[in-house]
């Protein structure tokens, strides 16, 4: 629909179907328009535009990013006249919309049931978490989902030790070498990885696209994370993540 109106980029990432993954600029250009529409309900004192933003929200989070106008209008007018940004874990601001659905859903209803006060605190509540996200790039949301992420890992299981079976042939690991859980579209990952070859460090990539079940074995919420290990796998310390 818009392919006439903007030069095609070159992407790292298909918005459609690396989902794993994110351009950075997206998810602040999507709490821009939230925002603006919390905002308008709350000017305007009309609460069924939390509803429709709730709504949605919840759409494009059951159906994909073809179906989130925000989205869209991102990846096929904005990101082909500016370029693709860094690449993130995309799960962090997926949460962010969970949680931003959540709350307008609740203004909503709050406010059709006559707690109009509660519903219009509830809806400037979002604008104003929306207004920091895309002002400063502080996602409380996304915040919210990595200390989660680091909960559950302490909880579950602690990541004290990586097999070395999961590593292959072990690729000569001895004390102090480095395993490091990325994705190849991930920005931040690919510049860690070029961060320790700077320092000279010995690295064991684990590409959790390709190997997903180690990441759900070692609790892998976020990437990228990254641990140095012993030559029988115990690990020494937490480097990244």
């Amino acid at each position: 629909m818009f392919a006439s109106l903007v030069t095609p980029i070159a992407r790292r990432a298909d918005p459609y179907r690396d989902t794993a993954v994110i351009d950075a600029r997206a998810p602040r250009f999507n709490q821009t328009i939230v925002a603006t529409v919390a905002l308008l309900g709350v000017g305007l004192g009309w609460w069924p535009l939390f509803g429709i933003l709730a709504a949605q929200l919840a759409i494009g989070l059951r159906f994909g990013r073809r179906y989130c106008v925000p989205c869209v209008l991102y990846f096929e007018l904005i990101q082909p006249r500016f370029g693709e940004g860094p690449l993130e874990d995309s799960r962090p601001p997926r949460f962010a919309n969970v949680l931003g659905a959540t709350v307008l859903g609740a203004a909503t209803v709050a406010s059709a049931l006559g707690a109009t006060a509660l519903g219009m605190a509830l809806g400037l509540t979002v604008f104003g978490l929306a207004t920091l996200a895309a002002a400063t790039g502080l996602c409380v949301g996304c915040e919210l989902y990595r200390l989660g992420a680091r909960v559950r890992g302490i909880r579950s299981h602690l990541l004290d030790r990586v097999d070395p079976v999961d590593l292959g042939d072990g690729h000569g690991i001895v004390d102090g070498a480095i395993v490091e859980f990325t994705h190849p579209l991930c920005t931040d990952c690919q510049g860690l990885a070029r961060e320790l070859e700077a320092r000279g460090e010995r690295v064991v990539a684990i590409d959790v696209s390709r190997r997903p079940q180690l990441a759900r074995k070692y609790g892998i919420a976020v990437v990228p994370v990254a641990v140095r290990i012993k030559a029988d796998g115990r690990v020494m310390e937490r480097v990244a993540g």
